[in-house]
């Protein structure tokens, strides 16, 4: 079987990809290398992995022959991203990845499996949220996800067996490693500084999965019965991974054996939600392997043994920046199609 993963040298995707191939399955990775090819050199000379350098706004359709299953998870990757233009992340996070659904209706693709995110419910009090819940998007990023989940679950039929996973927030050790997420960023200051950085004001809800368990949940879908995942939304996480955010720091610290010391940024969060993750495991059986403590013990021995470091990279919103300045740099400098 073979496998199309848009974003397979990203965060999940990086996870995924070697998951996938792992288990037998030929895989396709579609991506546009923003973040180099390293998060997928050891695995070129994989047979059964194959690398295309390209984007979901204008790849060749042709490309879809062949492939049975597409996992959908190319995107601006977070609300920080989504506002550095909110137009290229609507043409990015919805219109690109419609595309891809339509695409891969038309040329045969049996299965499609969107990549969402629980940031679609925004803000609740108190309330635990299910996939009946009313969405809430509060910034570019959530929004260009309901819109694409409205866009492509209608195309579901008895042929083309479409999916949406509404992913909690991801931590845990990849290649193409993100230190902007909770509580990777939590363990990175831990390890510079002693100390843990908080979002304010540290009472709002987020629930957390590892990404091998957002993995895990993907080939799920992939390989459960049509009748239980076609047009269907399912969160993924698991109900003993909601966390308010300044007791998820005191996690954090224990895990790793430093005494908590709050380092308050940002101002005051206006996204809150708890989430339900009760048909997730009732309607396809999964459950998580990782817990928040696990994902921090695993990146903080990490770090300590150098296996991850942080750069301008593990930053997405500072990367982006640093890209689209360096564009505009070369611009400016560029003379008869030449730098120097």
């Amino acid at each position: 079987m073979k496998v199309l993963v848009t974003g397979g040298a990203g965060y999940i995707g990086s996870v995924l990809t070697r998951i996938l191939l792992d288990k037998g399955y030929e895989v396709l990775c579609l991506d546009r290398l923003f973040f180099g090819k390293e998060t997928v050199a050891d695995i070129m000379g994989n047979p059964n992995f194959h690398l295309l350098k390209d984007d979901i706004r204008w790849f060749d359709p042709q490309v879809l022959d062949g492939v049975d299953v597409v996992m959908d998870l190319a995107s601006l990757s977070n609300d920080p991203s989504g506002e550095l233009n909110p137009a290229r992340t609507i043409d990015i996070n919805c219109l690109g990845r419609t595309r891809v659904a339509k695409l891969s209706k038309i040329h045969g693709v049996k299965r499609y499996i969107l990549a969402s995110t629980c940031s679609v419910y925004g803000f609740r009090d108190n309330a635990t949220l299910d996939e009946t819940s009313a969405t809430n998007p509060l910034t570019t990023y959530a929004r260009a996800n309901v819109m694409a989940e409205e866009d492509i679950l209608p195309m579901a039929t008895s042929d083309f067996t479409v999916t949406a996973l509404r992913q909690a927030t991801v931590y845990g050790i990849s290649l193409r490693m993100r230190f902007d997420l909770a509580i990777n960023g939590m363990t990175l200051s831990l390890f510079k500084d002693k100390a843990v950085k908080v979002m304010r004001d540290g009472s709002q809800w987020r629930p957390f999965v590892h990404v091998k368990d957002t993995s895990k949940a993907f080939i799920a879908v992939m390989e459960s019965e049509i009748e239980k995942v076609n047009g269907q939304v399912f969160n993924v996480g698991s109900n003993d991974q909601n966390y308010q955010i300044l007791p998820l720091a005191n996690v954090v610290c224990k895990a790793v054996g430093i005494e908590p010391q709050i380092q308050w940024y940002g101002s005051t969060d206006n996204r809150s939600y708890k989430i339900s993750f009760n048909k997730i495991k009732s309607i396809l059986n999964f459950s998580t392997d990782y817990t928040a403590r696990d994902g921090a013990v695993e990146v903080y021995t990490a770090l300590k043994e150098g296996k991850v470091t942080d750069s301008l990279k593990t930053k997405t919103v500072e990367w982006y920046k640093h890209l689209l300045e360096a564009d505009a740099l070369s611009k400016e400098v560029t003379i008869r199609g030449t730098v120097l």
